[in-house]
């Protein structure tokens, strides 16, 4: 680990970003350039005082994990993320680790959508970034850790993951589960992270084996989807796909009819906030 060089390219990176690029209100004029060392911290998921640290080449060597939400705190670049582990000490990431990585360009597109339930998604139903209202409508589904970071992986094993859809909708969501991932074992090939994920989800979940015995394909979320949120009820809401190709990540976007109780609801989930949703 290189500290000082460390050091130096996140304070350069902080100074080259402003509160818009990162969907944050714009201040008044201030004497230093960039984002302030609390913006990259919250942007990031750690102390202002850790960042402090590793700016000052004073703090402990980050972990991948961290190192790689600096990089999504700072809107780096595949290059520049490479470049931070390597001061870090890491090594570049391995390709597998690098289709984590969210574009700038989509982290910027995620940033103006604040007031709007919106998340990027990895190949494997992981939920990379959430903005605020997604997580309060979806609770947070980025802290999970190693094969529970697929939605798929929940859906079969973590009755949790099911709360929060009507029950007659939870067949046809496990057969959509089964589907997609068929579609990316397809395109990844059987050494892939969806063909271990499919071996690994056959020996824990009967049901999964029943339907992947099926060998459906094709099937997909209609373009409404319905909810049973703990603090506003049950809500329609319409559900959006924008594919990233360079980074095969999609942008997940939920929209209410407007006037409609859904709408209302959204609203309503936007002024409670995330506090008093339970997962």
């Amino acid at each position: 680990m290189d500290s000082d060089e460390l050091g130096h390219f996140l304070r350069t990176r902080r100074d080259a970003l402003h509160p818009e690029d990162v969907g944050l209100p714009v201040r008044a004029r201030r004497r230093t350039a960039g984002l302030r060392r609390e913006d990259v911290a919250e942007l990031s998921g750690m102390s202002a005082d850790y960042y402090a640290r590793l700016e000052r080449g004073a703090g402990p060597q980050p972990s991948p994990q961290m190192a790689a939400a600096l990089a999504r705190g700072l809107r780096l670049s595949l290059d520049e993320r490479d470049h931070l582990f390597r001061l870090a000490g890491h090594g570049a990431p391995e390709r597998a680790l690098r289709s984590q990585h969210i574009s700038p360009g989509l982290m910027r597109v995620l940033d103006r959508l604040d007031d709007t339930p919106a998340q990027i998604m990895g190949p494997l139903g992981e939920t990379l970034a959430q903005t605020r209202l997604a997580t309060a409508l979806l609770g947070d589904e980025t802290h999970f850790t190693g094969p529970a970071r697929s939605a798929v992986h929940r859906w079969f094993t973590d009755p949790a993951a099911r709360r929060l859809y009507p029950a007659e909708d939870h067949a046809h969501h496990g057969r959509v589960h089964v589907a997609l991932l068929r579609t990316v074992l397809a395109q990844h090939g059987p050494q892939s992270a969806a063909a271990r994920l499919a071996q690994n989800l056959t020996g824990l979940s009967e049901e999964f084996t029943e339907l992947w015995q099926e060998h459906q394909v094709g099937l997909s979320y209609t373009d409404r989807k319905r909810f049973l949120h703990p603090e506003v009820g049950p809500l329609e809401l319409y559900c959006q796909f924008l594919l990233d190709p360079d980074r095969t990540h999609s942008l997940l976007i939920f929209t209410a009819t407007p006037g409609s109780e859904s709408h209302e609801k959204l609203a309503l989930l936007a002024t409670l906030g995330t506090q008093q949703f339970a997962q």
